[in-house]
């Protein structure tokens, strides 16, 4: 069973890279802000008295279920407001109107992007994906660590039990390798 204070811990540790997590989801600082305090409040409320080595999994999926869920509250508001934004206060009857040619999506959403952006930034994110799994372990788990879970060079190197420097080692030479690799596949970030 966690403790009140191993619970605190937990979420205090966990704030910064969940809300970083729900931001790249949804793309609005508020909305991410409250995705992630929906997220601890369900932690706390409906498995606080889970061991507190089951909380990171537990959080996770919380998460990922709460950003889900904004989608789909997103998707019927924006149909009902699409609905009954043609029903203007006159009342009139406009044959002319179309929908579609009205409605323009919000930028930088994924309903903004054309399909064929949409592939190929899929293609992109997967070639990236299996480029970071071929860096040698400790390179991928340093630069994972870094930049993906956005922790510290300290943290880092506490948890991969070597030194700061050795981290910064793994690190340089991993984003090395991903640039040059990435670059000889046309892929520029």
């Amino acid at each position: 069973m966690a403790t009140d204070k191993e619970l605190s811990d937990f979420l205090e540790n966990v704030e910064r890279r969940a809300f970083k997590q729900a931001v790249y989801a949804v793309r609005k600082d508020e909305s991410a802000l409250d995705i992630v305090q929906d997220a601890m409040i369900k932690l706390a409320e409906k498995y606080g008295d889970k061991p507190a080595a089951e909380l990171p999994m537990l959080f996770q999926r919380i998460l990922q279920t709460t950003i889900l869920d904004y989608f789909r509250r997103e998707k019927v508001r924006n149909t009902w407001v699409s609905l009954f934004s043609g029903m203007g206060p006159g009342g009139d009857d406009n044959d002319d109107f179309d929908l579609l040619e009205s409605y323009a999506a919000e930028q930088g959403s994924a309903a903004a992007e054309s399909s064929a952006d949409q592939i190929e930034r899929q293609q992109t994110l997967a070639t990236i994906d299996a480029e970071v799994q071929k860096l040698p372990a400790r390179q991928r788990e340093a630069f994972l660590m870094r930049y993906w879970q956005d922790m510290d060079v300290a943290e880092t190197a506490l948890a991969m039990g070597c030194s700061e420097g050795s981290v910064k080692t793994h690190c340089s030479r991993a984003t090395h390798a991903l640039a040059e690799t990435l670059k000889a596949k046309g892929i520029t970030l």
